[in-house]
């Protein structure tokens, strides 16, 4: 029995493991959109979950709305993705913090998607590419391509303790379906 179950073993590691060492054509990049899609999936869900009457909640006069970081998130979306892929921005989208949840969310969603071009476009040969950074600064690709998913993952942070402060269950805290 226990030689059975040993060759059982084997016989579904071995070609797990022959995957796992299998060299990734481009490591950085593969890693970047791991990142930006999980991170992507939360916000576009955190977005989703607050009611649209919450848009405008902050825990301290000091802190952005709600509807802010969906603004600037979207607006930094369109903004670094274009440096990271050498895109022009779009242009017809345009939000700011006031504007309702049923402008934002599509705005947001239309940010992601170009972004994700821009991201599953990436080759790590290129990352050391200089491009116009913000402030006109010259730099390497690569540091456009950090900003973007430590942005994200920043904002989520602020999105998720908002959901909790109104009671609500942030989209990385929910049990997998």
């Amino acid at each position: 029995m226990k030689r059975y179950v040993w060759m059982i073993l084997i016989c579904t590691a071995a070609p797990l493991a022959a995957r796992a060492q299998a060299p990734v054509a481009n490591p950085v990049a593969a890693g970047v959109q791991e990142l930006f899609n999980r991170q992507s999936k939360f916000i576009i869900a955190a977005a989703d979950e607050m009611p649209a009457d919450k848009f405008g909640y902050h825990p301290t006069p000091e802190q952005w709305t709600f509807g802010k970081i969906v603004s600037h998130v979207t607006q930094a979306n369109f903004y670094v993705c274009s440096m990271i892929s050498d895109t022009p921005m779009p242009t017809d989208v345009k939000v700011t913090e006031t504007d309702p949840k049923e402008k934002l969310q599509p705005a947001l969603q239309a940010s992601f998607d170009f972004c994700s071009k821009a991201v599953n476009g990436l080759q790590d040969s290129k990352l050391g590419d200089t491009i116009t950074f913000f402030g006109g600064r010259k730099t390497p690709r690569a540091r456009a391509v950090l900003e973007e998913v430590a942005d994200l993952a920043d904002h989520y942070s602020q999105m998720a303790s908002y959901l909790r402060l109104n009671g609500l269950l942030p989209p990385s805290a929910q049990p997998r379906k």
